[in-house]
């Protein structure tokens, strides 16, 4: 099978088209076709191995993983004797954090893991789309923000992966949406339900004058310190950065009850009713995909290229 292969850490010439063994499904596993992957700034940084806590994860000289990608989705192709809950010809959207393997024409992998069967008004590019940026915002918000109808929310990033769908399913919860983007992209964000919107370019949030229940920083652009001013009592400020700074913060907020700084490792904490969730919002109307741009498998290298001028507006997908 066809699969994009990475040797050593490094820019995207690392990642090289390869013809590699097509995987079988063990007992309790399932062999999916793959149809559509993503890349998103997560991706780049497993390529690069920067932050270095990935190189911790994930091999210290050189990947321990030669194929990436995390979210995918596809066909069921085949089943191990022991798989109850899916069935060959099943269209699943799925998540392969510890091993990845996304960037392959084949992957297989435990039925247990975090899957879900996609329903049948969203395409494989859509389901992709959803659970890349959704189920990062979805544990952010929902799991470590408590996000509650009333509350005033500003999203740093609206306009990226994680931000767009943050600003929808802050709506959802029924709270008060400011966007953080570019002019450019005020009237997607908008579209996606944001009360408000903030041009970075011409405004710093943090002096504002307004103060919010939650700061989500979608894009790691902030710290802890300036968005402190703009936090209401006991307010919550969220990022998907892993600094240093971050966790001293969180450590020495967790000590008090007023404002506090939090991380968390979503990729790592995701199971399969988040998928399902995310899905039924989807397949309802409730969010929607937002895909800037698409990839053939072997242009992998020039997504990651993309991605990295961080100018992309929702999702980067790649067609397999």
């Amino acid at each position: 099978m066809r699969a994009m292969v990475q040797t050593s850490y490094g820019s995207p010439e690392v990642l090289v088209q390869q013809e590699v063994a097509k995987p079988s499904p063990g007992n309790a596993e399932i062999l999916v076709r793959i149809h559509a992957a993503k890349v998103g700034p997560s991706d780049c940084a497993f390529r690069k191995g920067d932050p270095r806590m990935i190189k911790w994860l994930y091999g210290l000289s050189r990947p321990k993983y030669a194929v990436g990608g995390t979210e995918f989705a596809g066909e069921v192709e085949a089943v191990g004797q022991d798989v109850k809950h899916f069935k060959t010809g099943d269209r699943v959207l799925g998540m392969s954090v510890k091993n990845l393997g996304a960037y392959a024409e084949y992957k297989c992998l435990s039925e247990e893991s975090p899957l879900a069967v996609i329903p049948g008004n969203i395409t494989f590019e859509e389901a992709v789309g959803v659970c890349d940026g959704g189920a990062t915002a979805l544990k952010f918000l929902r799991d470590k923000a408590k996000l509650r109808k009333g509350q005033k929310v500003l999203i740093h990033g609206a306009s990226g992966a994680v931000g767009i769908y943050a600003v929808q399913l802050a709506k959802y919860y029924g709270a008060e949406v400011t966007g953080v983007c570019s002019a450019a992209n005020e009237s997607l964000v908008r579209e996606a339900g944001a009360d408000d919107v903030i041009d970075y370019n011409r405004e710093d949030f943090t002096k504002a004058g307004k103060a919010y229940d939650v700061i989500f920083d979608a894009v790691g652009k902030s710290s802890f310190v300036p968005c402190k001013r703009v936090l209401l009592n006991k307010g919550i400020y969220l990022t998907t950065s892993p600094k240093l700074s971050i966790i001293l913060h969180m450590l020495w907020t967790s000590l008090f009850k007023n404002k506090r700084a939090i991380f968390a490792t979503a990729g790592l904490m995701q199971n399969k009713a988040n998928l399902v969730f995310l899905l039924e919002l989807a397949r309802n109307g409730t969010i929607y995909a937002v895909i800037d741009r698409r990839y053939p498998l072997e242009l992998l290298p020039d997504a990651h290229r993309y991605v990295e001028t961080e100018r992309k507006r929702g999702n980067v997908i790649i067609k397999i």
